[in-house]
């Protein structure tokens, strides 16, 4: 079954009001939201609950990276709260990746468990420095442990997807802009270019959340696809 719903809105927000003002205007059968580092550190699960009961599937963005042990418990913690979509760095190892696997398998989640590969935010220049090979050499290192752990899919920029293309697996694809603000991101696209890489969901924030009418917005950007 084709999904139809392909863009996930994050929710770059500090204030739990703004979170829930914005989304009140916005249909939860268009799209999927984001939780990322700041919110659920500063309002914690309750915010994933509360998003659940307007009607709207989660992303938990916490990019999980320890102890294989540590990520077991702590993805047992995130599953537990029935979201959609949780991820991991597959830079923390086979071990580590595996554990988090299990985690899913364990709690008997139909979530998806999806590898970040290279932040979108790192160049070439930032991979040798912290990795000591190119951007496409480590997204290829991470691929292998990504597909050997049997995780979902992965996290990668659109043009990283080709580098990544496995059978049966998902890619979720951040840096999407419908303008040329680069923000944090080494590379943008706009959503239809990211769509024709290969990209399965589009994690879009300010493009919408920023909008004078976001849902309008996002219906303009859906239709775009």
């Amino acid at each position: 079954m084709i999904d139809t719903k392909k863009i996930i809105i994050a929710l770059d927000y500090s204030n739990i009001e703004e979170v829930y003002k914005f989304i009140d205007n916005i249909d939860p059968n268009l799209c999927r939201l984001k939780i990322g580092k700041e919110l659920f550190t500063k309002y914690g699960p309750s915010t994933v609950k509360e998003i659940h009961n307007k009607g709207f599937e989660v992303f938990l963005d916490l990019k999980f990276h320890d102890i294989p042990t540590t990520v077991y418990k702590a993805c047992i913690a995130a599953f537990s709260l029935n979201i959609w979509m949780l991820n991991i760095h597959l830079s923390g190892g086979y071990d580590m990746a595996c554990a988090a696997m299990n985690a899913k398998n364990d709690c008997q989640s139909n979530s998806k468990l999806i590898g970040v590969t290279v932040l979108t935010s790192l160049s070439d220049t930032n991979c040798e420095r912290i990795y000591g090979c190119k951007r496409f050499e480590q997204i290829s290192k991470l691929k292998d442990i990504g597909l050997d752990s049997n995780v979902d899919g992965f996290v990668c920029s659109p043009y990283d997807i080709d580098t990544l293309k496995a059978d049966r697996k998902i890619y979720v694809t951040p840096g999407i802009r419908t303008d040329n603000n680069i923000n944090d991101h080494h590379k943008v696209i706009t959503p239809l270019e990211a769509i024709k890489l290969g990209s399965n969901y589009l994690v879009i924030g300010r493009s919408i959340t920023e909008s004078l009418n976001p849902n309008k917005t996002l219906e303009e950007i859906i239709k775009s696809l």
